[in-house]
């Protein structure tokens, strides 16, 4: 009988080229069909939740197959993960109905930006974020982020090659933590919205990094938004400092600690997430 599998699954995506399989750099997708044609004995399509760009991390990444094996679906963590690499871990699996597909069917994400902000080197820290040597002032970063809540045409926070038929978008929250590390802090932004335009987290944390070091006021993000020029927003930071935390679908597939929701684990700081 065909069944039809959602799991989810975390991964270090320092190794690959992101998710969707490519010719020329491992991918997640690659490695987790490659896991299932191994248990089955025949291919299997992975359809994913969202195609996260080449280094980007996950703790929640959902994605769904379609397959006849009658291997219970309490074991399929398990079995998958004694085929992936030590970096990929699949941590909960779930019967969906057979026309569920994990990316039409997401209805929101949260994507956490992590900056090391010190003027020590750390060798941890350094892997799963951007860092910056220079202060920041919280109270102009957290201002600015209100101005990116709520429904906007983004396409100032678009990186050229998306497309896609509208850059209208809806952030539900942006929010910024700090915790404390030797000779500084490390920050978390935080970002809910109903969809994300191609590296719209990462330019959008580059744009408060620049509120951060004054290069631009507060205030001067409500008229990046409204110029709808990309050359206006702050860079568009590396791919390290990036993790795709939960993906949201009503009702709800998976529980909100085992999607890195858990907030007295997951801020308290890199030393949870390494």
């Amino acid at each position: 009988m065909k069944r039809n599998i959602a799991i989810l699954t975390e991964w270090d995506g320092t190794a690959y080229g992101g998710w969707q399989i490519q010719a020329n750099a491992p991918t997640i997708q690659e490695n987790l069909q490659k896991a299932l044609e191994k248990l089955c004995h025949k291919s299997v399509l992975v359809n994913g939740c969202s195609r996260t760009d080449a280094g980007v991390h996950a703790r929640g990444h959902v994605s769904n197959f379609h397959f006849d094996s009658s291997i219970p679906v309490a074991n399929i963590p398990l079995a998958l993960n004694a085929m992936l690499p030590e970096d990929i871990a699949v941590q909960a699996a779930t019967e969906m109905p057979l026309d569920f597909n994990a990316r039409f069917d997401a209805c929101g994400k949260q994507y956490s930006y992590y900056i090391c902000n010190t003027k020590l080197r750390h060798a941890l820290y350094s892997r799963y974020s951007c860092c910056e040597a220079r202060p920041l002032s919280a109270a102009a970063m957290r201002e600015a982020a209100g101005y990116i809540e709520g429904t906007h045409d983004f396409a100032c926070f678009m990186a050229s090659g998306g497309q896609v038929k509208s850059t209208v978008r809806t952030v539900y929250s942006v929010d910024l933590v700090s915790y404390p590390i030797c000779g500084g802090a490390i920050w978390r932004i935080i970002v809910r919205g109903n969809g994300f335009l191609y590296n719209m987290v990462r330019i959008i944390a580059g744009t408060l990094l620049y509120v951060g070091l004054n290069k631009l006021n507060p205030q001067d993000v409500r008229e990046v938004l409204r110029s709808g020029h990309r050359s206006e927003a702050g860079k568009t930071l590396p791919a390290c400092g990036l993790f795709l935390d939960r993906v949201f679908y009503e009702p709800q597939i998976f529980d909100q600690v085992s999607q890195g929701g858990n907030e007295e684990c997951n801020l308290i700081g890199m030393n949870r997430i390494i």
